[in-house]
């Protein structure tokens, strides 16, 4: 085999390679248990979280999704929104410490969401809405842990959370960012658009997507470059 064609045939198994390495990160990214919108303000209220429960199997179906709600810094008025197909079964905790409102003391709040009956096919997803009358005002986020049944038995506990600095754990529980409230000292809704259509919002798996589809576009560029100039210095 000559120089030119073992040059080019390394050329593009290393485009191959990373252009299949870019994807499969994008991949698995989104694959991830997300909540959306990914932020709100603190002490928000009336207001909705979707969580999206994509089905990463080849094979089987998610038959069952357990929601964990924090119960240090609670939600207060939580209410499930009906879901075609599936049942959702509430739990209450009694608080350790009381919340004190408008409205009196709220002394328990809602610490599970379990939605079963229904199922979500290989390679599709499924939005889970939860109601909430207010955010707590004290926290900078919550965390959602979550635990996904197959139908083949195989349960994905989408529990991890990474410490400042760290890099994204392979399972990660969804996280809410809990923003400063207005200037004005009064806790504020997340913008209209947002609120109103949590299903399009943007989130990092997106992100992710989008900027290694750019990685490999940039990838197959440089490879181009490379053909052109040794197939120049093979005409020479």
């Amino acid at each position: 085999m000559s120089r030119t064609h073992t040059a080019l045939r390394r050329a593009g198994l290393g485009t191959a390679l990373a252009a299949t390495a870019l994807l499969t990160a994008a991949g698995a990214a989104s694959a991830h248990v997300t909540v959306h919108p990914d932020s709100y303000a603190k002490g928000a209220t009336d207001g909705v979280l979707s969580f999206r429960v994509p089905d990463e199997s080849d094979t089987a179906s998610t038959t069952k999704v357990q929601l964990f709600l924090p119960t240090d810094h609670p939600l207060l008025g939580v209410l499930v929104s009906p879901h075609d197909g599936w049942t959702a079964t509430v739990t209450n905790t009694k608080l350790k410490t009381p919340v004190k409102t408008d409205d009196g003391t709220i002394t328990d709040a809602v610490s599970e969401i379990t939605w079963t009956g229904g199922k979500v096919a290989p390679g599709h997803y499924e939005d889970f809405d939860v109601a909430f009358g207010q955010l707590p005002d004290d926290a900078a986020e919550l965390t959602f842990k979550t635990l996904q049944t197959y139908s083949d038995g195989k349960v994905v506990r989408w529990i991890e959370e990474a410490a400042k600095g760290d890099e994204e754990p392979e399972n990660p529980a969804p996280v809410l960012k809990l923003t400063s409230a207005t200037t004005d000292g009064s806790a504020t809704k997340s913008s209209a658009a947002t609120t109103a259509a949590p299903k399009v919002s943007a989130n990092d798996s997106t992100a992710r997507g989008l900027g290694a589809a750019g990685l490999v576009v940039g990838v197959l560029g440089l490879a181009a470059g490379a053909f052109a100039v040794v197939r120049s210095r093979a005409a020479k």
